[in-house]
């Protein structure tokens, strides 16, 4: 089930997108405010209104960009193209005028929702992982990650839950053709990798399955 989240400050609207919405699929927070928004409580998109009472919706997003790409609907009752462009230049996924429809306004979040799915990005509440842009946030920080380290990431977060053996690990990461590779190689990037996903007061997710492999698990 994804969980979308609403800032909007009317709350007749407020509710009348979440009850629109309602269906099974979905389930939501609803926020008035921008100071009500927790960055640590995980949502899969926002819905986010540009005039708020305690702040501009540009200026969230142009903050809350620096640490997430989750996406984010704009809504706005200005019909400006200077508001429209300044919303997606500023990492919108889609911008919708007041009064609209909300049937049109559902098509639009599947839309985006279905894009977001097919992206070559693991996002949970701790880790942004972006590997087409070769972007990685641990806590909302940016970490540097060799292009080994970014592979055997890539390879355990695609399968998570499933442990990946050794030797498969080793011969989808290591493939120019050499004939000989070091036996602590994935040992040693294992290592390299775990340091760099740590975070304090938390288990890093890439766990040893004795005498098999590897599994990459979010145990909270």
């Amino acid at each position: 089930m994804k969980n979308i989240t609403i800032i909007e400050d009317d709350k007749a609207l407020n509710d009348g997108i979440m009850l629109a919405l309602t269906g099974g699929e979905y389930s939501f927070t609803q926020l008035h405010k921008l100071g009500d928004f927790n960055k640590e409580k995980a949502t899969d998109l926002i819905i986010l209104d540009v005039n708020l009472p305690d702040g501009n919706g540009f200026d969230f997003l142009r903050d809350f960009r620096q640490m997430s790409d989750v996406p984010v609907i704009m809504l706005t009752a200005n019909d400006l193209e200077t508001d429209e462009v300044m919303g997606l230049t500023l990492g919108a996924d889609d911008y919708i005028t007041k009064p609209f429809s909300l049937m049109v306004l559902r098509a639009r979040i599947d839309k985006v929702l279905k894009k977001a799915k097919t992206s070559d990005v693991y996002r949970d509440d701790l880790y942004i992982f972006d590997y087409g842009r070769m972007e990685f946030f641990v806590n909302s920080n940016l970490v540097d990650l060799s292009k080994t380290e970014q592979k055997l990431l890539k390879l355990l977060t695609e399968n998570a839950g499933r442990t990946l053996t050794r030797d498969y690990l080793v011969d989808a990461i290591w493939t120019d053709g050499a004939e000989y590779v070091d036996e602590n190689a994935l040992s040693v990037t294992i290592n390299r990798l775990r340091g760099k996903l740590s975070v304090e007061n938390e288990d890093v997710p890439i766990h040893t399955v004795y005498g098999k492999g590897y599994v990459w698990k979010r145990e909270k």
